[in-house]
């Protein structure tokens, strides 16, 4: 790898989520193969601390001020913006803190198609958990019915922002960015496409070989923001018992040096 791949991460109130987020990258990851652009977003809390005490991270410190009225998903897309300007490498990966990597070779996974096409701009997946077989063939039954019955819309697909590698010079020349009002990463995957280029899907059950979503974990831990879904103990308490998996990792303070 002659250049680091610069990755967008922002932080929002999740301390422990955000402890074990960069020590896997730092576990799994050569430390001169990535750049890390954190962004916090006003936390003031023990993350924005740990943060701070890194002195391998490019930290980004947002006052209640610059987020006033803005909610949770503009939040988290503009600040990925912010991170996007000092962007000078020639790929980046957006990140949530909520992404867990476990094996050595996940950088390299990713960039190996983008390095071997030229027409793809970026790499990553759909959603990122793992959907038992029964269900899976259960929920295409479900949907194909529902088109044939006019109840269900085609289901626009696109690089989701927990983990896109991008090439970073049709990102700036062709998009808005991730703060334009829609999901982040929906309109880059639509400016990329009707330019000309290929985005690559990585299927859900090949790439959780590599890395973990911890899928709505920092709504989960900050109620006020998230759904009733997100919000019951049942959420909390299956969200727990991932963690739980990672022990090793959150114990290790050797990483964050």
């Amino acid at each position: 790898m002659n250049q680091p791949v610069s990755i967008i991460l922002p932080n929002y109130k999740t301390p422990e989520l955000t402890r074990l987020c960069l020590r896997s990258l730092r576990k799994y990851t050569p430390h001169d193969a990535i750049r890390i652009i954190a962004v916090d977003n006003a936390s003031g809390d023990e993350s924005v601390e740990y943060l701070r005490s890194l002195g391998w991270i490019r930290l980004i410190e947002r006052t209640p001020a610059d987020i006033a009225g803005m909610a949770p998903a503009l939040m988290h897309t503009t600040a990925m913006d912010l991170a996007l300007k000092e962007v000078d490498t020639p790929f980046v990966l957006s990140f949530h803190t909520d992404t867990i990597v476990y094996s050595p070779d996940w950088l390299e996974f990713l960039l190996g198609p983008i390095n071997r096409n030229e027409k793809i701009a970026g790499v990553g997946s759909w959603k990122l958990e793992f959907v038992p077989p029964l269900k899976r063939f259960g929920k295409g039954i479900e949907d194909g019915l529902k088109r044939v019955l006019g109840k269900k819309k085609p289901e626009y697909r696109f690089l989701r922002s927990h983990c896109a590698l991008y090439r970073t010079d049709l990102l700036k020349q062709y998009t808005r960015g991730f703060g334009d009002g829609e999901c982040a990463g929906s309109s880059i995957h639509r400016c990329l496409t009707a330019a000309g280029y290929d985005m690559e899907f990585i299927p859900p059950e090949v790439l959780i070989k590599y890395m973990d979503h911890l899928n709505h974990a920092t709504m989960i831990l900050n109620p006020a923001i998230g759904s009733r879904k997100t919000a019951a103990p049942k959420a909390r308490q299956s969200l727990e018992s991932r963690l739980a998996r990672y022990r090793a990792i959150l114990a290790d303070d050797s990483l964050d040096k």
